[in-house]
């Protein structure tokens, strides 16, 4: 056999020429991603030196912008990234500095150094408004593999150089008043005196503290807030530093202590509105938060109308920004806003009225609301317990807030608006819906045995009942007697459905066009009167029927006005919903007509209400809170009582744990001041 040998191939000169091509379009493509990736590898980090610049003036992070930037620039105009940071910090908490947008960012390329620009138009909101979008430019320059800004003033404001200041001026809109229907001031501005101390009057050593410790003792001011007072940073020995607001007249001698005259709010009713007015405040940190056009010192309401309205009563400050150079010359003017007066609100209110009803409660928990039935107009909105509101302005001390908030009378809370089972004076309610629907008449009697009646055995142990044993009882001497039973009785026959349906026509579920915080009425914490018991309880003015005195009061206006439920108003220039007819006008005239004999009638629960001369209107009621039957609970007593005549007011009044002869004695004077 013969042996096969393997020859070798030898390359061929067309083989040797493609590979040296091959090698060299790879040398080539090499050497161009090198360079490709380099150069975006600059071009990305260029893009995040300018997202990282701009987000940090965007969240006003001035630290971090102050180590963006380039040292020789900031070298170039003698900065350190100290002082940078602070002339940011200075500049954009004078201007009050908010709402910063960065728009139409770029990054593009400007020699073959590696070098960049950035570009983008900033928007800023000052404490006087949305300033005027301004373009910026500046140099992005390489720092090993990332770069920085080449910062100048220009940064700031386009026409800001390095040495050049801000300076801002404010000019304080006044704050509006807050008038009743006949120009009255129920909030005002006025001069009140204020007591100060100028350090170098105290003297030195002992002399000083006795001199600190006399002058505690005449204002009640502790001895620990007057040495915080003197020793604020601001403080220099000639100075008066002030200590407190004192009352109109009250400026007694003391050594060492000095009165000037301070333009404050004022609330001339004071207690007797204060939970309608409420008061102002400077803002806290937390209003600041809330409200980014509100800067520390600015003044705001802080309960009340004050509050509800502040906007408007505020008005709005004006003022300019300017860029001043070196030598405080005047260079640019970046900002200017006139003023803008706050506004003069007139209420609904009769100050008198407001007045002569808070003195008859004052001392009781208790409220009262007086309205004109024919145009819902507020004429007095009355809650009591209440506070200090001049006080509270004019810097209350927190050993006397506290005492305020911990008063389990709780002065603060507007009872006017809080909701209250309404009783016996919900029973013309459900006289109207029955009579309506043609359930209940004037002359339909009912037979009842006893103080107490339940429908069937199933009731268990409870039992409605009633005040007077009156054998045989129609619908007039149901409302003079204020008999539970008569109505529970109405009510069943009623039944669910039908009773329901004339509720609807009332304002339960509504929400009230008011500026004041209030829960809508209910007729049951559940959907429907979805028992026999609860449907009977409603009927009288129990069950889980919750009302404010404002909401009663408006609910009552249909036997006052036809029929018609008129929605309420406290501004004057206010207009209501368009009023809607609950009842009938011949059933509004029937209910009317039995509260005028709960007044006339020598046995009627309203009859110590009667003026000579005047033909009233009204209804007691009685609201018994207690944990089970056979039970003595807590009463609220409730008084309705309108002008027959003329239907020129309607009164709501309550008072928790009072009786209605309470509630008739305090209020009888407040009705004879409307005649």
């Amino acid at each position: 056999m013969g042996e096969s040998r393997s020859q070798e191939k030898k390359p061929t000169k067309l083989g040797l020429i493609i590979g040296a091509v091959v090698l060299v379009v790879a040398i080539i493509l090499g050497t161009s991603y090198y360079f490709w990736s380099n150069s975006h590898k600059d071009e990305n980090a260029a893009n995040d030196a300018a997202k990282e610049f701009t987000t940090a003036l965007k969240k006003q992070n001035f630290k971090k912008v102050s180590q963006l930037v380039s040292p020789q620039s900031l070298k170039a105009v003698d900065y350190t990234k100290e002082s940078l940071m602070d002339k940011y910090t200075t500049i954009f908490d004078g201007i009050g500095a908010s709402n910063i947008e960065i728009k139409e960012l770029k990054v593009e390329p400007v020699t073959k150094n590696k070098e960049y620009k950035m570009s983008y138009t900033m928007n800023v909101t000052t404490s006087l408004g949305e300033l005027k979008p301004e373009k910026h430019e500046a140099k992005l320059t390489k720092a090993g593999d990332d770069y920085l800004v080449d910062w100048d003033a220009h940064l700031i404001f386009s026409k800001m150089e390095a040495t050049d200041k801000i300076s801002v001026t404010t000019t304080t809109a006044t704050r509006g008043e807050i008038l009743d229907k006949n120009g009255e001031p129920l909030a005002n501005l006025k001069k009140i005196p204020e007591a100060g101390i100028v350090p170098n009057d105290l003297g030195e050593g002992e002399a000083k503290t006795e001199a600190i410790k006399t002058i505690s003792e005449n204002l009640n001011v502790p001895v620990e807030t007057i040495e915080k007072k003197l020793g604020a940073s601001w403080v220099k020995p000639e100075l008066l530093v002030p200590i407190k607001v004192m009352k109109a007249g009250d400026t007694p001698v003391i050594p060492g202590v000095q009165y000037t005259l301070r333009e404050m709010r004022n609330y001339p009713l004071n207690e007797a509105a204060a939970h309608l007015i409420g008061y102002v405040g400077e803002v806290s940190a937390e209003d600041i938060e809330k409200n980014k056009s509100l800067n520390a010192g600015d003044i705001i309401g802080k309960s009340g109308l004050e509050a509800a309205k502040d906007k408007e009563l505020r008005g709005k400050n004006g003022g300019r920004i300017v860029i001043n150079d070196k030598d405080q010359n005047l260079k640019a003017v970046l900002q200017e806003v006139d003023k803008v007066e706050g506004k003069t609100i007139t209420l609904t209110i009769d100050s008198k009225i407001q007045k002569q009803a808070y003195d008859q409660i004052q001392g009781q928990k208790g409220s009262a609301v007086m309205m004109n039935p024919t145009d819902g107009s507020l004429m007095a909105l009355v809650s009591s317990p209440s506070y200090d509101a001049n006080l509270m302005t004019s810097g209350i001390s927190s050993a006397e807030y506290d005492q305020y908030a911990n008063d389990k009378n709780l002065p603060f809370l507007a009872r006017y608006a809080s909701n209250y089972a309404p009783g016996s004076t919900f029973k013309t309610i459900t006289a109207g819906i029955g009579l309506d629907a043609g359930i209940t008449t004037p002359d339909k009697t009912h037979d009842i045995s006893g103080l107490k009646w339940q429908k069937d055995s199933s009731w268990g142990d409870y039992f409605v009942t009633r005040v007077s044993d009156v054998p045989t009882v129609n619908m007039t001497q149901a409302l003079v007697y204020s008999d539970n039973i008569y109505f529970a009785q109405e009510g069943l026959a009623m039944g669910k459905e039908t009773f329901e349906k004339g509720l609807n026509k009332f304002i339960f579920g509504e929400t009230l066009d008011l500026p004041i915080a209030m829960d809508p009425a209910q007729v049951a914490n559940k959907k429907g009167l979805n028992s026999d018991i609860l449907l009977a309880d409603t009927a009288y003015g129990q069950g889980q029927l919750l009302m404010s005195p404002i909401q009663q009061a408006v609910s009552y206006t249909p036997f006052a006005d036809n029929g018609q439920i008129r929605y309420p108003k406290l501004l004057s220039d206010q207009k209501t919903a368009e009023s809607k007819q609950a009842i009938t006008d011949k059933s509004a005239t029937i209910v009317k007509d039995a509260l005028i004999e709960t007044v006339n009638s020598p046995q009627g629960t309203a009859h110590t209400l009667a003026i000579p001369g005047h033909q009233i209107a009204a209804k007691t009621g009685t609201a018994e809170l207690k944990e089970k039957q056979d039970t003595k609970g807590d009463e609220n007593a409730f008084l309705l009582a309108f002008d027959a005549d003329n239907n020129n007011y309607l009164l709501v009044a309550m008072l928790e744990g009072g009786t209605s002869r309470d509630v008739i004695s305090r209020m009888r004077p407040v009705l004879e001041g409307m005649y």
